[in-house]
């Protein structure tokens, strides 16, 4: 489904003589007629002809305003005659010819539905939905029932479930006396369905001016939702207090939403626990977790009258960002920091802008509007109907005497509606603060409880074990709530350049001999066992990978004349002397050069310390009734010869600690595969390992010859271009980096049968890329703490065969 991508044009068939003699008869409806008409010139002209739908609300907008209506329901038969050969004469003055041969009319809809599937705002719906450019389309040929024929008819949308939050009710807006594209295309204010159920919109409610049909709407809402096992979005007609159903299809919508439902129809036995994790994708989790603004800082906002105005509340998220007036002015702003999309109301060409934009909003439109539906489908906060905002493409957004113009902050909650001038500080998602105020699984709150039951869905399901990328005990401790088994990756080099310690560093660098040298790693080393200490005891019994340094030494250096000055006096030396030593380490490459292990080769010293400080902390949590697992990984080993001899040097220091601590406690030592060599001799190097862990952001790098650092200038036209089908620094490189990574797990287990094997790079938080490991065998994954998460359920997804875009590809 596509929602709104695709073209349709409505009352087919009509033409001059048709209106006319069906006008003329008694029981004709000449104002319907005219209504249907001119609704058909502007659609048919637009889709088929290709002229631009501005011209014609040009009309519709003066008419109203020379009438002093607010709708064009609200019309007479004579305004809208008058409009019918306004919008004739348009046809004719842009040298175009309106048919009049119903046949004719219906071969061009047909034809020009089918060249919708080419349209550039349906290629750009694929594309960011992954949806395959092969698949073609049908046309469908329909008649129809009407809603603009008076006030005893209607037209809506509804939904079996609230589609932003997931509440089980029925859910939608509809209007009287009107036709299906005004409650999506936002130009009148719709009313709620069942209003008494939350805010919003308002109004006295469907089953208020047509309750049979309200009635009948509920029970048809029940049995397609039992039948087709999941939320529907169903589209109703109501002619002369008729109830007509029209379509139903799966509904969009948001993450929470997603997560809710599918949690909640497993409790109601509508699915199984496997369907549910099929249907709840990583990027609903991601929604989820999205920041949400400070509430201090919003009363604060409030108070100096930056509130601008309160619509509906669209998508869950806050989002902060210069505003655009354009889709074009969105996609060209985003290359240069968020924006915010803001417009009168969005129709299906704004879909670029859309999706390159943080957040969306419009000033008129309902929670079933263009801007509503797209938004969460993509997941962005949005924020519909601010009726109180006058939005113009050339000028910007006026609230009363504030006016904002293109480029000027503001900030939209997609949760309450708050639409506030500037920018706001966003801080955890309520999800997040329920897990950490309350404990997973211990939440009062719907959303909560049904993200903990996905994941332990997931974790039923899936093989793959899952850790975390974390360098600190607050880090641990956030790992530790988002259920990760363990830390992949501890960079140690984050420690260093704390306050408290970055001046030691320094020394320890600069020292002029061994013993000034030694003087600053035996004032290191107590910190770093602290460190230590503190993650382990974050995840008792969990295993810790702990990497050692891995940076050259001159990045602990101070850039500069003054930070330079200030070190120099600290140390008791001549500014030039620091400023000589920083020049000496400085290297044309440093990502290739003096790093890693051939650091720890060179200057061994640093890393004893390091084991020593890991050893001790171990000992020390140990010895207080803790359960420990630390594992020592060497960075950037590229040849047996290297992990021979640090392995060696690093049980020395294991073995003296823990026998001067008269304790027994198993530590592993392995390395990080992410040099393309490495992977290549893997089995060599497995004789020395007790474990890999591919680091995949380096292998990447290497492999592809591609600084991460600087492909921003040139990666981003190579994708649009499609030399790359994507960043390979965001997905692994299956066809390639994915190949060093396959051979190096099928070498080293040749080796080493049981040898243990995970991934450290950013690429294991992103789903696609954990398909993949998990099709190669890996054990384990490891990712930012809040991409935990997302790798749990991906893991399960990849067991089940459901790939990252949600198709069966087992």
């Amino acid at each position: 489904s596509m929602p709104g991508m695709m073209d349709t044009i409505l009352n087919l068939g009509l033409n001059d003589e048709i209106v006319a003699a069906q006008s003329a008869q008694a029981s004709g409806d000449s104002r319907f007629l005219l209504d249907a008409y001119r609704r058909l010139l502007s659609m048919y002209s637009n889709i088929v002809l290709d002229i631009p739908r501005d011209h014609f609300e040009h009309v519709l907008t003066e008419t109203r305003k020379a009438q002093g209506v607010a709708t064009d329901a609200e019309l007479s038969a004579e305004n809208l005659a008058a409009i019918c050969r306004r919008f004739a004469q348009i046809v004719v003055e842009q040298g175009k010819s309106f048919p009049q041969s119903p046949r004719e009319q219906l071969w061009g809809a047909i034809t020009a539905v089918f060249e919708s599937w080419n349209g550039k705002r349906a290629r750009e719906y694929r594309k960011i939905n992954a949806i395959s450019d092969s698949l073609g389309t049908a046309v469908n040929v329909q008649a129809m029932v009407f809603g603009n024929r008076g006030s005893d008819c209607a037209t809506g949308v509804a939904f079996t479930r609230n589609p932003a939050t997931g509440e089980r009710r029925v859910f939608g807006e509809f209007l009287v006396n009107a036709q299906g594209e005004d409650v999506v295309a936002g130009i009148r204010t719709p009313e709620e369905i069942t209003p008494e159920a939350g805010g919003g919109v308002g109004g006295r409610g469907l089953a208020a001016d047509f309750p049979q049909a309200a009635q009948g709407l509920s029970e048809v809402a029940e049995k397609l939702e039992r039948h087709f096992r999941d939320m529907q979005d169903l589209e109703f007609t109501i002619q002369h207090d008729r109830l007509f159903m029209l379509q139903t299809r799966t509904g969009k919508r948001t993450g929470p939403a997603a997560v809710r439902i599918a949690a909640e129809m497993v409790r109601e036995g509508l699915i199984d626990q496997k369907e549910a994790l099929r249907r709840v994708e990583p990027q609903h989790l991601v929604q989820m977790l999205a920041p949400v603004f400070d509430p201090a800082e919003k009363t604060r906002a409030r108070g100096e009258g930056r509130l601008l105005a309160k619509g509906l509340p669209a998508g869950p998220g806050a989002a902060s960002g210069r505003i655009a007036l354009s889709a074009d002015r969105a996609a060209a702003m985003a290359t240069s920091g968020p924006v915010v999309l803001v417009r009168a109301e969005t129709s299906p060409e704004d879909i670029v802008g859309m999706h390159a934009a943080v957040g969306i909003l419009t000033s008129r439109g309902g929670m079933t509007s263009h801007a509503a539906v797209v938004a969460r489908g993509m997941g962005k906060p949005c924020v519909v109907g601010a009726g109180d905002l006058v939005v113009s493409e050339h000028e910007g957004v006026r609230a009363g005497d504030v006016l904002l113009r293109e480029g000027d902050a503001i900030s939209i909650d997609g949760t309450t509606g708050e639409v506030i001038a500037g920018s706001l500080t966003s801080q955890p998602s309520a999800v997040l603060d329920g897990l950490r105020s309350k404990g997973a699984g211990v939440s009062d709150s719907p959303s909560v409880r049904a993200f903990v039951e996905i994941l332990d869905f997931a974790d039923h399901e899936r093989r793959l074990r899952v850790r975390a990328n974390a360098d600190t005990p607050t880090d641990a401790e956030t790992a530790n709530l988002f259920g990760a088994e363990g830390i992949g990756l501890c960079r140690t080099e984050h420690m260093f350049f704390e306050e408290d310690r970055i001046t030691w560093v320094r020394r320890m660098i600069l020292a002029a001999d061994e013993a000034e040298r030694k003087e600053s790693l035996a004032q290191l080393l107590p910190m770093q066992q602290r460190d230590f200490e503190g993650i382990f005891a974050a995840l008792v019994g969990l295993p810790i990978t702990i990497r050692l340094l891995d940076p050259p030494l001159h990045e602990f250096l101070p850039h500069g004349e003054k930070a330079t000055q200030e070190l120099a006096e600290k140390m008791g030396v001549a500014a030039s002397v620091v400023a000589s030593k920083a020049e000496a380490l400085a290297e044309m490459n440093p990502m290739l050069g003096h790093r890693g292990c051939r650091l720890g080769l060179t200057a061994p010293d640093i890393y004893d310390m390091q084991v020593e400080a890991i050893v001790r902390a171990a000992c020390a949590r140990a010895k207080a009734g803790e359960a420990v697992r630390p594992e020592i990984m060497v960075p950037l080993v590229g040849t047996e010869a290297e992990m021979v001899r640090l392995r060696g040097r690093i049980e020395a220091v294991r073995d003296r600690v823990l026998a001067e601590a008269g304790l027994s406690i198993e530590i592993l030592i392995g390395t990080m595969i992410e040099v393309p060599r490495a992977a290549l001799v893997a089995d060599k190097i497995a004789r020395h390992a007790d474990f890999f862990s591919f680091g995949t952001n380096d292998l990447t790098q290497m492999t592809f010859g591609f600084s991460r650092d600087d492909v921003g200038s040139f990666l981003p036209e190579y994708i649009d271009s499609g030399l790359l089908p994507e960043d390979p620094f965001a997905s692994i490189d299956e066809g390639g980096v994915g190949q060093l990574v396959q051979l190096a797990c099928e070498r080293g287990r040749a080796t080493r049968q049981h040898l243990h094997l995970g991934v450290c790079g950013e690429h294991g938080g992103d789903p696609k890329s954990v398909h993949f490991f998990e099709k190669v065998g890996l054990d384990y994954v490891s990712c930012s703490p809040y991409r935990v998460p997302i790798a749990r359920l991906a893991a399960a997804r990849a067991r089940l065969g459901v790939g990252a875009g949600g198709k069966d590809v087992s």
